[in-house]
């Protein structure tokens, strides 16, 4: 069974027992390049290939308790214990599953305080793909590591980038701490990454990302701080930090090139601050990934 297999069935496991009996019938032909799994209710449930959602089992639709049982599932019939990750919109399942949430908020405040009554769910296919960071290590390691910024849209393989050029650094030698606040790129469960993201690697899972970076600078003296999406000014104050500290750092954040960042007061901001000496731009071409490295200096 390949790794792709296998890993949707991973995400298969979170639906109710008669949906995940369908969705694991489907041919193999539908599901090794998934990325998501995605549930409306009073709609046939769909898939996400390659960015294009195609709906699959068209006589089957969501209910409302469908997408509850999810939830159940996901969170172990614990649902309180991810409070504070429900009301961010999502929860990650063992494996490193994120589950998207959508429905009717509570508010307290100005703030949201709780989700319910789920109309729609996104479970988020998380895949480990050995071997698609080899031609962009070579050329981000030769004459040294660089503080690197990975930048696609939404979907296009950040994540899966940034797992694999963990792992390949901390398998090298590099000392590692990764900031996995959504427990997306390692899938840390009961202590232990359900994915390899290398010998040398110290995962901090839970913790907002400007928050973590500060602890791990403080706790584990990392020669690389990795982290994925780059989201807020607190980000870049801690990433600001790092560096000044003498850290590299591995990041990532959404958009679809370098000119696209820069029209972003926030990225605009990263970008000055010049943290950051290269990036990595994923472009989706034709349903293949190609990795470009460009010069931020």
């Amino acid at each position: 069974m390949t790794n792709t297999i296998q890993e949707f069935i991973r995400a298969a496991r979170l639906l109710p027992p008669c949906l995940r009996t369908e969705v694991l019938n489907l041919p193999d032909g539908a599901t090794d390049r998934a990325e998501e799994i995605r549930l409306r209710v009073g709609r046939a449930p769909t898939l996400v290939v390659s960015g294009d959602e195609v709906e699959i089992l068209p006589m089957h639709k969501i209910t409302a308790s469908e997408l509850q049982l999810v939830l159940e599932i996901a969170t172990r019939a614990s649902a309180h214990t991810y409070a504070d990750s429900i009301r961010q919109g999502f929860v990650t399942a063992e494996g490193g599953c994120r589950v998207g949430l959508c429905g009717t908020a509570v508010t307290e405040g100005n703030k949201i305080s709780s989700m319910r009554r789920l109309s729609s769910l996104c479970v988020r296919i998380p895949r480990e793909k050995r071997g698609c960071g080899d031609e962009v290590y070579e050329a981000l390691t030769t004459g040294g590591f660089k503080s690197t910024l990975i930048v696609s849209p939404p979907g296009a393989g950040k994540t899966t980038l940034l797992r694999e050029l963990v792992r390949l650094m901390s398998d090298s030698g590099t000392r590692i701490s990764l900031v996995d606040e959504r427990s997306e790129v390692a899938g840390t469960f009961e202590g232990q990454p359900c994915f390899d993201v290398g010998l040398r690697t110290d995962v901090l899972s839970g913790a907002p990302k400007g928050e973590g970076i500060f602890l791990l600078l403080r706790s584990m003296a990392p020669q690389l701080i990795a982290f994925d999406e780059i989201t807020s000014p607190d980000d870049i104050e801690a990433a600001e930090t790092a560096a000044n500290c003498g850290v590299s750092l591995l990041a990532t954040a959404h958009g679809t090139g370098i000119s696209d960042l820069t029209e972003r007061a926030l990225y605009r901001k990263l970008l000055d601050k010049r943290i950051f000496t290269r990036a990595v731009i994923i472009e989706n071409i034709k349903g293949r990934r190609r990795y470009t490295v460009e010069d931020l200096t």
